[in-house]
This record gives structure tokens, C-alpha cells and sequence, in this order.
């Protein structure tokens, strides 16, 4: 098991570090500054390494163009710019670039984005006629200026490589871990739940760090309109003539060969929901990386419900829970619902009373030390803190 970690709100303590490590710090040519995103993680890290938070100001004029302005010299000294992406994440996106950049053009030594969710991770992939939005995000951010980014349980790990920068993707799983150990009564008798087949592997490694049972829930209905006519499913027009270079007749007898043009796909039907694992009588633990639109989340809790689950938690590490997510979660058979800070989301701790939040700026705080000190980051990875 790794060091013990105190992560919950109010109760944890700045890492211990040795006579020699405090006397390696130097924290006079560190600034950290923030924009409007989440400031209540930044003076949270400001405070636990023992610095003040650098004076920038950003705002908004009427015609809603970003002004950043920033009142500590930044010339020669690491900037670490914390800002995070929330529900309004176009300007989120360009206040950080704005404050990068004004940075690097006052001759800032480095400049660290501190982005513990990255906005518009979830466009890594390629849509229809759409495109890579992750992939143009991280060529912005590498041109403002940034020279490091720091962030937290990307949607696919394989974003770090759209940066033409170093990325640190931390993990917050410790954190959860620990909770359900410690504040989870008899979590022995629990079942990690992957709410689709999507989601098996992340939970297939907490079942397997918790020394649990895994079950995994098929048939989800995902939105998607993969089967709309757009004019790229026509049939290729069919050509009765020989092609100039046909096979020879030994080839020929093991070329299989359709009848008309290119075979169409087969049209997906989706199954109906079933679980595949044993949760009667347990309790169901659900885990994700993202927690935004909860329609997903309230049926598979409901189906959990019908197979007999007695109590049923839901983990993840982001905590956006847009539109009218936190009444959903209100009325839904889910018990409790556990997010880290990286996104504020107070309001809707007062809209939903079973919002659990657990602390991660210690990590970020850690983090921070490290890179500025010119440490091994690999043992964040191992141990998220360091031994009382």
C-alpha cells in the first residue's frame, strides 16, 4: 500500500520534508498566479507552499474581450499559471493563453499551465467531418507561451502527445482510493462498477488495488448518429469491366471477391442493459474520470437498484456537473457522490447534499516543489505524499 494520504477537506497537513530539502527551496522567483477559473485552488497551493499569490487581474470588457493585467514583475522567475477548465471553458481557454503570453513577452524564465482538467479532452478523437479539438487546444497553449503543463486524469492519456511540451498527468486516484477505505463502512462487501465496457479498465485497477470484485454494465445507450445519411455511405459505382491487372489463376482461387462494390456496414443494435457481475447485496461503487451530464450515471444506478445493490457510490475525478445534473443526482437511488476540487462546484453542493468533495491542492503543491526544484516527479506516481 502507498504512504498514507490525508486528503480530505479541512484535514490535511503540507508534506514533511527534511532540513535540507527546505533549505534546496527557493521560492523567491516562484509566482503563481490564477485566473477567474477556480482562485480557491490557487490561494489553497499559494498557501501550502508558503507563498503569497502573485497580483494578476483578470476581467472581461463589455464586448466581452479579455484583459489581464499583472502587477508583480515577472522578468527572469517560473510562472505557474492555475487555471482550470469549468462550464465556461472558452474563456477559461483564453484567459490562460492571454496571461501565457503576457508572460512571455515580460521575459518570464518558464511558464508552468497549471490546468488540473483540461477542457475539451474529450474531443481526442476524430468525428464524422469534425476534428481533434484537443489536439489544436495543446498547439495554442504551446504557442502563448507555455513551457510545462501540469494537469490531472486526462480522458485518454494519449492527449500528452499533442504537446510539443512536457505534460505531467497526475492521478488523484490515491485520494479516492483512500476514501473508500476509510469512509465507506464495510467497503469490503463492495463491487467495482464500470458503467460501460468503456470504463472496465479504470475500474478493473481499482478492483484490483482494493482487492475487490469488478462488474461492468453492457448495452449503455450512448447518443451517437453514426448512422445518418451524409452522403459518405453511397455505394462506389460498380465495374463490370476486368481490371487491367487481374490475378493469376492460382491467386484467384484464394481472393475472396464481393459481388457488388464495397460491402455496407452492418447497422449496430444496441442490446438491452444487463450487468455482467454479482452485485446483490453489495455495494456498488461506480468510478469515472468525468462526472458532467448524469443521465448515464442515474440509470445505471437504477439498474444497480433492481439487481439488489443496498448502497451505491459514484467516484470521479472531475466533478463539472452541468445544467440540471445536481437535481438528477438529488432524486436518483445514488448515495453518494464523490469528486476532487479541480472544478468549483459549491453551487451545486448546495443543490445536491450527497456532493462529497476531497482536497487535491497538496498534490498540485507537490508538484509544483518538485519542478521547480528539478525533482523526480515519478514518485507522485507511487506515493502521492510523503510519510507523516
Amino acid at each position: 500500500m502507498p504512504a498514507k494520504i490525508i486528503a480530505r477537506l479541512g484535514s490535511v497537513r503540507p508534506p514533511k520534508r527534511c532540513r535540507s530539502d527546505m533549505d534546496n527551496t527557493s521560492t523567491s522567483d516562484i509566482v503563481i498566479i490564477n485566473g477567474n477559473s477556480h482562485p480557491d485552488l490557487a490561494n489553497m497551493v499559494a498557501e501550502r507552499m508558503g507563498i503569497k499569490n502573485g497580483g494578476c487581474s483578470v476581467f472581461h470588457k463589455s464586448n466581452r474581450e479579455t484583459i489581464v493585467e499583472i502587477s508583480d514583475s515577472v522578468r527572469g522567475k517560473d510562472i505557474y499559471i492555475i487555471q482550470t477548465g469549468t462550464k465556461d471553458a472558452n474563456n477559461n481557454i483564453m484567459e490562460l493563453l492571454i496571461m501565457a503570453y503576457a508572460c512571455k513577452t515580460s521575459s518570464a524564465r518558464s511558464i508552468v499551465g497549471v490546468i488540473p482538467y483540461l477542457p475539451y479532452s474529450k474531443q481526442c478523437k476524430m468525428r464524422k467531418r469534425g476534428c481533434i479539438v484537443s489536439k489544436l487546444l495543446a498547439k495554442m497553449m504551446c504557442t502563448s507561451g507555455l513551457t510545462h503543463i501540469i494537469t490531472m486524469d486526462l480522458h485518454q492519456k494519449e492527449i500528452q502527445g499533442f504537446f510539443d511540451i512536457p505534460v505531467d498527468n497526475l492521478r488523484a486516484s490515491p485520494f479516492l482510493l483512500q476514501y473508500i477505505q476509510e469512509s465507506i463502512p464495510d467497503y469490503r462487501n463492495s463491487v467495482i462498477v464500470a458503467r460501460n465496457p468503456g470504463v472496465a479498465k479504470k475500474a478493473n485497477s481499482y478492483a484490483e488495488r482494493l482487492r475487490l470484485g469488478l462488474a461492468v454494465i453492457h448495452g449503455e445507450q450512448k447518443e451517437t448518429d453514426a448512422d445518418e445519411v451524409d452522403g459518405r455511405y453511397s455505394p462506389p459505382p460498380t465495374r463490370n469491366s476486368t481490371p487491367q491487372h487481374a490475378p493469376s489463376s492460382s491467386n484467384r482461387q484464394r481472393t475472396t471477391s464481393v459481388s457488388v462494390g464495397v460491402p455496407e456496414h452492418i447497422v449496430k443494435v444496441k442490446p438491452p442493459l444487463t450487468i455482467v457481475g454479482d452485485v446483490s447485496g453489495r455495494i456498488a461503487i461506480m468510478v469515472d474520470d468525468l462526472i458532467d451530464d448524469v443521465q448515464a450515471f442515474v440509470a445505471a444506478a437504477e439498474m444497480l437498484k433492481e439487481n439488489g445493490a443496498c448502497k451505491i457510490y459514484v467516484l470521479a475525478t472531475h466533478g463539472l456537473l452541468s445544467s440540471d445534473a445536481p437535481r438528477q443526482l438529488e432524486e436518483s437511488p445514488i448515495d453518494e457522490i464523490v469528486v476532487t476540487n479541480t472544478i468549483p462546484h459549491e453551487i451545486q453542493k448546495l443543490q445536491c447534499h450527497k456532493i462529497k468533495t476531497i482536497d487535491i491542492s497538496i498534490l498540485i503543491a507537490e508538484a509544483i516543489r518538485r519542478i521547480h526544484n528539478k525533482e523526480s516527479m515519478s514518485y507522485l506516481f507511487r506515493n502521492v505524499t510523503l510519510e507523516d
